[in-house]
């Protein structure tokens, strides 16, 4: 007796629901509320030790998701030489470099899209042997495990960073901005404050033990990140920069005492790369317990920070395990302006016009998201979904 097969049932396509509704985003007018992330994918080429350039593949991956009035987060991105020391991440400080992402803002812009770059410095998140010289942080604090390289964290411990050399790295990172605006072409730049990099080293009260002005009381531990998002709008105006923050992220040995007290703008907390799925959200749910037995704080809630920004007319991009049943609810119950994929964004190159006409959507590869052999594997291989249906007409 033959087997009887049921076809996959449709999925309901959103483009009537305010997912594809206008908004107007700083100087960048909307036509769609889904943000491709900003996810390091470590693909860029070699030039020489430590500058890595994006090269075509960059330029045609974002060029492939980009679409008329979207707007795409690039990968974090380094303002300075030693700002990362990964191996294929792009950075913003060589003419080469700035070069190549003129393609990539080119192949964007051409389909009507807008792109900003993530900027960053890792601090104590890389090596001495990854960086070229030993890391810095707001103390020296190490990391709990093991770098990228494979040396332990408390054999290669960070040094604090002095309050001239804070000072200098601010103004690099203006200095990124401009030459990422003006030069590469990007329409703005996000700030990564967030995942335990320098920024976010300053933040947290478990891992900021300065005494000096950029430590101790909550006002000092934030001065960093404002200097640095102050230089940064002054550098090439308010209206093209956002910032990346996670108040309840655990990665990289970052936790703060009262996150709901000491943030203000921030992102949806992702599941990160220590704990599971089910080990964050019980973590969470416990945190929650105790602030509700207590009545010492408020439970874990971006509604907290919604609710605060919401009046000011500031932007909120939610960023975390989104989906095409999840990412709806979230505007509709107006959570959020925007919300921001990374995994479905990097398996379905068009995303948006899955999303918009209840097409399903391919399956990503986890073991390809940070790098692979050949580069291309897990990158711009992923099948267009009217490519596929071609291909099993052909068949």
């Amino acid at each position: 007796m033959p087997r009887i097969t049921t076809p996959p049932q449709p999925h309901i396509a959103l483009k009537d629901t305010v997912l594809f509704s206008p908004l107007k985003l700083g100087n960048l007018n909307l036509k769609h509320r889904i943000i491709q992330a900003p996810n390091t994918r470590m693909r860029s080429d070699t030039e020489s030790p430590g500058v890595h350039v994006p090269g075509p593949r960059v330029a045609k991956y974002y060029g492939d998701r980009a679409t008329d009035g979207g707007l795409q987060l690039t990968e974090a991105t380094d303002i300075c030489f030693r700002a990362s020391g990964y191996q294929g991440v792009p950075g913003v400080f060589t003419d080469s470099q700035l070069r190549g992402w003129r393609k990539v803002t080119d192949a964007v812009h051409t389909k009507g899209g807008y792109i900003f770059c993530q900027l960053w410095h890792t601090g104590r998140a890389s090596s001495s042997g990854m960086r070229g010289e030993r890391p810095i942080s707001s103390g020296e604090i190490p990391m709990p495990g093991t770098y990228l390289d494979g040396t332990e964290c408390k054999d290669d411990p960070p040094r604090g960073m002095t309050a001239e050399e804070i000072h200098e790295i601010t103004a690099e990172w203006a200095a990124a901005a401009k030459r990422a605006v003006d030069v590469a072409g990007f329409d703005g730049v996000e700030l990564h404050g967030a995942n335990g990099y320098l920024l976010e080293q300053f933040l947290h009260d478990n891992i900021n033990k300065r005494t000096d002005e950029f430590g101790g009381s909550l006002a000092n531990r934030c001065r960093f990140l404002l200097n640095v998002l102050a230089a940064v709008c002054e550098a090439i105006g308010s209206e093209r920069v956002g910032i990346r923050l996670s108040p309840y992220n655990y990665f990289q040995g970052t936790r703060d005492s009262n996150p709901n007290e000491h943030w203000s703008y921030l992102i949806e907390p992702r599941f990160d790369e220590v704990l599971d799925e089910e080990a964050k959200l019980a973590s969470l749910v416990s945190e929650n317990v105790k602030s509700e037995a207590n009545n010492s704080k408020p439970a874990n809630s971006l509604n907290i920070f919604r609710e605060i920004l919401q009046p000011a007319g500031i932007a909120f991009m939610a960023c975390g395990n989104f989906n095409r049943d999840n990412a709806l609810p979230k505007i509709k119950s107006q959570e959020a302006d925007v919300v921001a994929m990374g995994r479905h964004y990097i398996a379905n190159p068009d995303l948006v016009e899955r999303l918009r006409n209840g097409w399903p959507l391919n399956t990503y590869d986890r073991t390809t998201f940070y790098g692979a052999d050949p580069p291309e594997k897990g990158y711009n291989d992923y099948p267009f979904y009217k490519a596929t249906q071609e291909a099993q007409v052909a068949a």
